[in-house]
């Protein structure tokens, strides 16, 4: 680094500004949500023949199953692919989604909709048990051929990290489920109705779902080349361009593959559409007008069916619970806030409906609290909450039915790992585990006199010895004796899923929801008479999220029916006022159900699914051992290594990085080494964090090394000849530090962080000489000189900070929710001082898809030291702070010259302390025309603001008129494809004379 008039403890003391400045954050982030570990896991590890399966006691009898499910697959998939795995395979079980969204395998935020993961660098497979036996074995297989796909590619440069979603997922979901699944194709059939069939060039686009559209390609190319085709395009695939590998192996261009691929599904499904209703017209929807991407589920409609409850994205920021009028859709209040509330974690809306009571006044809910499943009853009339029922001793709550007294609900519920019936009376408070067994029950509904629960359950389709899972079948509980009798339903319906039972309200009937022609209907049972008839004829099928998702409501008084069915990739409510009897067409459940092309055998992968006992392990008590948290190396940054050289003299540099963990990501260690120049110039950090239980902790060891300086040259006689000399003065700042970090999340909103260490900062100064003859150049000899530094300042420090983040994020900026950072630090030592940080950040979206965005932010140090020369002022004009006044943006003619010869106009934008106000209206562009939150295939999002701000000192006091600063001005945030946050701005400040100014910045909004 060259200088020249700047003195050189001034850039010593910025750089002793910017530690002091960063010191706060660089053990936690400055905002964030927490992923809080609510509770701590003692994990034990079963080892069977292949498999390491890490669980805890709450879930050990299902862990012995999914270890047998476990070994089953890897014959299976290994049979397939032509592969072994190269080491022992980590299956890592949760006992429910809240407790597997704890996981410290994988450091972000778990969805939902996230059913199971496996991480590329140390293979592990994540996953919760699922809502059913079967939904647990799927998954497993699902996750254990991502296991085999990084597996395969683990020795290539890419480790298939580069392959789109289509075809990694697409081809897990096929040699998971296979060639024959409904629910892919009434995806297939929802397209081919809208006229969306995607070409194979067209899967990698947001709108088509990768697993369902990349599982039926799948099937459709293995259908026609064999499932050989699936290992080999992948190990082609890991190293270069996928569909290059389609056109290379099916000798056919991706244009005319395409074509093909289109035929097959219209040939196969084009009667069945031409015989069935498209979903708009089997009923009435509930809202005619909802956009394409909107998801609306899970309906529940009040007694007299005139009120609608149901779960909605409509707000495009979460999936909230709404109240509706059914006959209109008008929206009467909307019940939950689930993107900005602290406390609420989850609707559970992908398995969970909710009820109502016998009158229409109350509804009952559940939802995932700080971790642990509430059953919630609101008073419909005035959204108050009336009940909220915490049951920590479950994992998870589905499907909470009111008796029609409103005293007891009847729910499924996970509990280690395996779903149940439970009731809870609430003047009692009384919690009763109806069934207990491996095998799950689901979706319960009480009939009108409250003596009957119909449920549907696993219990009669499956074979716990073989692990056999078949579809969902109805049952009857009688709620006095506990008795369970099997729902008798025709032959046809032997084989097909059952699911999702409503009483009618003569008590004698029950609605529910089937597929025994591969599409799912709408079925109304007598009985009394046994006699079952369809009161629809869909083209999709009557659905939620998953094939097993609860879709169906009816009214228990009125009769009215509603159901959530798949229309243009997304679900609606649609009603029926008169659920009158259909006739289906003459199509069999092969014909729906089958992905095309029609299979002229069954192939291996078909075959391999069909043997439930192929590779399966008996039944037995395999070996445990404890956890022992061992660390591994799991990532090894890119090393570096380069040499140069400049007046300073000639450099070598480079820096390597390794992170180190357990294999549940409970420990983490972490070390970084970097030289730039030569061996004094040495920078590294050690750094271990602890993250098992809810209270974190950490520590680090680090120095820093930086070099500056300036040049000047002269000229001197040396041994009777002119000579120019270049005297190079030469800075290296150390900065040494130990410090430790505790941090408590009270929710996944807000936390409490400390931190506190020791810290020593010091500048050596060298002065070298090195002299040239000024005629010929010839180099004549250095001298090199230790020329006083800077005193070593050793301090202490310790910092607290309150933090709350409920921001929900756009593309480019938070809009919606609260954050704000309180923080106060306390220096001593060498250097003693007090910091203190406020930082409040509002955003409302008063109408779609305006946000208003505002900040006050307050920092300041206070303290004796505070005027110490090694310590840079603070620095009002940042543009993320107040933007246009950048401080090398000031020409000479805007200043009024200081006795001590320096520009009052930037003077004034440093201080012991700064205060800032900003104001933010922003919206996406292509939004602002439609009234939705639409950014576009690039996202670019429009704003207007203002910011105002000023700095104070112990000796200056402001004032509005002569001290604030302020600007106003309009621009674009643009997404660069997910790398960085562009802002492009006009900026008229408003206390300087100079204009409008362009402001550039890599960065998202406040």
């Amino acid at each position: 680094m060259r200088s020249g008039g700047t003195a050189w403890w001034a850039r010593a003391g910025l750089l002793v500004a910017l530690w002091f400045g960063l010191s706060a954050g660089a053990s936690a982030q400055y905002f964030g949500p927490n992923k809080v570990r609510y509770e701590t896991f003692d994990f034990k590890v079963l080892e069977t023949e292949r498999f390491d399966i890490y669980h805890y006691e709450k879930e050990v009898d299902a862990a012995r199953d999914a270890a047998r499910m476990a070994e089953r697959w890897y014959m299976r998939l290994s049979a397939v692919l032509d592969h072994e795995l190269s080491s022992r395979q980590p299956l890592i079980l949760y006992a429910s989604h809240p407790h597997f969204q704890q996981t410290n395998v994988v450091q972000g935020m778990i969805g939902e909709g996230t059913g199971g993961l496996t991480e590329a660098l140390r293979r592990r497979i994540v996953l919760p048990f699922g809502a059913s036996g079967a939904d647990t074995d799927h998954v497993i297989g699902h996750e254990l051929v991502h296991a085999f796909q990084f597996d395969i590619a683990a020795n290539t440069r890419t480790r298939g990290l580069h392959l789109p979603l289509w075809f990694v997922e697409g081809m897990a979901e096929y040699l998971s489920i296979g060639p024959f699944d409904p629910h892919t194709a009434m995806w297939l059939r929802d397209a081919m109705l809208n006229e969306n069939l995607p070409r194979i060039s067209q899967l990698s686009r947001p709108e088509f779902f990768p697993y369902r559209y990349g599982h039926a390609l799948w099937s459709y190319l293995a259908g026609r080349w064999g499932d050989r085709i699936v290992g080999d395009a992948y190990r082609l695939a890991v190293s270069g361009d996928p569909i290059d590998v389609l056109e290379r192996l099916t000798g056919i261009e991706e244009e005319e593959l395409s074509n093909q691929w289109h035929a097959a599904i219209r040939e196969a499904y084009g009667g069945i559409i031409q015989a069935r209703r498209p979903p708009l017209e089997a009923g009435r929807p509930l809202n005619p007008d909802q956009s394409e991407d909107e998801i609306t589920v899970a309906p529940s409609l009040s007694p007299d069916g005139r009120r609608l409850m149901f779960l909605s994205s409509r707000s495009r920021l979460s999936i909230d619970l709404y109240l509706a009028e059914a006959d209109t859709g008008r929206i009467i209040r909307r019940l939950s806030r689930s993107a900005t509330n602290p406390h609420l974690d989850s609707l559970q809306f992908v398995n969970a409906s909710g009820s109502w009571d016998g009158e229409g006044r109350r509804f009952a809910f559940s939802s995932i609290q700080r971790g642990q499943p509430h059953i919630t009853v609101v008073d419909v009339e005035s959204g108050d909450t009336v009940e909220d029922v915490r049951l920590r001793e479950l994992g998870e709550i589905f499907h909470p039915a009111l008796s029609p007294d409103g005293k007891v609900v009847a729910f499924s519920a996970i509990q280690g790992g395996v779903t149940d019936l439970y009731l809870y009376e609430f003047e009692s408070e009384t919690l009763t585990r109806v069934t207990r067994d491996l095998l799950s029950d689901q979706q319960p509904a009480w009939s009108p006199d409250g003596r009957h629960i119909a449920f549907a359950t696993e219990r009669f389709s499956s074979d716990l010895k073989t692990l056999t899972f078949g579809p969902l079948k109805l049952a009857i509980m009688d709620v006095r004796t506990r008795e369970i009798r099997p729902v008798p339903l025709p032959e046809a319906f032997r084989d097909a899923k059952q699911m999702n039972p409503q009483w009618g309200p003569d008590g004698r009937t029950l609605y529910f929801i089937a597929a025994p022609q591969g599409v799912s209907d709408v079925f109304r049972l007598s009985l009394d008479s046994g006699q079952v008839v369809p009161v629809s004829r869909l083209a999709t099928g009557a659905t939620g999220i998953t094939n097993n998702s609860p879709a169906l409501s009816v009214a228990s008084k009125s009769g009215r029916v509603a159901f959530s069915v798949l229309w243009r990739n997304a679900y609606q409510v649609m009603l029926l006022d008169d659920a009158a009897a259909v006739e289906l067409p003459a199509h069999t459940r092969a014909d729906a159900a089958t992905l095309p092309p029609v299979r002229r055998d069954d192939g291996d992968v078909a075959r391999v699914l069909a043997n439930a006992t192929a590779g399966l392990p008996p039944p037995q008590e395999f070996p445990v051992r404890p956890y022992q948290a061992n660390l591994g190396l799991e990532f090894v940054g890119q090393p570096s290594v380069g040499v140069g050289t400049d007046a300073f003299g000639t450099y070598f540099g480079g820096g390597v990085s390794f992170l180190w963990s357990d294999l549940l990501g409970d420990h983490l260690l972490g070390a970084t080494a970097q030289i730039q120049g030569d061996v004094r110039d040495f920078s590294g950090q050690l750094a271990y964090l602890n993250r098992r239980r809810r209270l974190g902790w950490g520590g680090t060891a680090e120095q820093l090394s930086y070099r500056s300086g300036f040049v000047t040259q002269r000229l001197e006689m040396i041994d009777g000849r002119p000579a120019v000399v270049d005297e190079i003065t030469q800075f290296r700042q150390y900065y040494r530090q130990v410090s430790g970090v505790l941090e408590y999340p009270f929710s996944r909103a807000q936390r409490f962080e400390f931190t506190g260490g020791l810290r020593s900062i010091g500048v050596s100064a060298e002065q070298i000489s090195q002299a040239f003859d000024l005629a010929t150049g010839q180099f004549l000899g250095e001298a090199r000189e230790d020329i006083p530094g800077l005193d070593t300042v050793n301090m202490a420090e310790a910092s607290a900070a309150l933090v709350f983040d409920t921001g929900i994020f756009g593309p480019t900026s938070p809009l919606l929710g609260r954050r704000y950072r309180l923080e106060a630090t306390q220096t001593a030592g060498g250097l003693t001082f007090t910091s203190l940080l406020a930082d409040f950040r509002q955003y409302y979206m008063p109408v779609r898809p305006l946000t208003l965005a505002g900040r006050g932010l307050v920092l300041g140090r206070f303290g004796g030291d505070i005027d110490d020369p090694r310590l840079t002022p603070l620095f009002l004009g940042y543009p993320t702070l107040v933007r246009g006044y950048e401080w090398d943006s000031f020409r000479v003619s805007e200043c009024t010259v200081t006795a001590d010869s320096t520009c009052q106009e930037v003077d004034r934008l440093f201080g012991d302390g700064i205060a800032v106000l900003n104001a933010e209206v922003r919206f996406p562009l292509v939004g602002i025309f439609t009234g939705e939150l639409e950014y576009g295939p690039v996202p670019v999002e429009g704003l207007v603001f203002f910011d105002a701000g000023f700095a104070w000192s112990g000796d200056r006091n402001p004032s509005f008129g002569d001290d604030w600063i302020r600007s106003t001005g309009a621009g674009v945030r643009v997404n660069a494809l997910g790398f960085a946050v562009l802002e492009f701005a006009a900026v008229r400040p408003l206390d300087r004379d100079r204009g409008w100014l362009f402001s550039f910045g890599v960065r998202p909004g406040f």
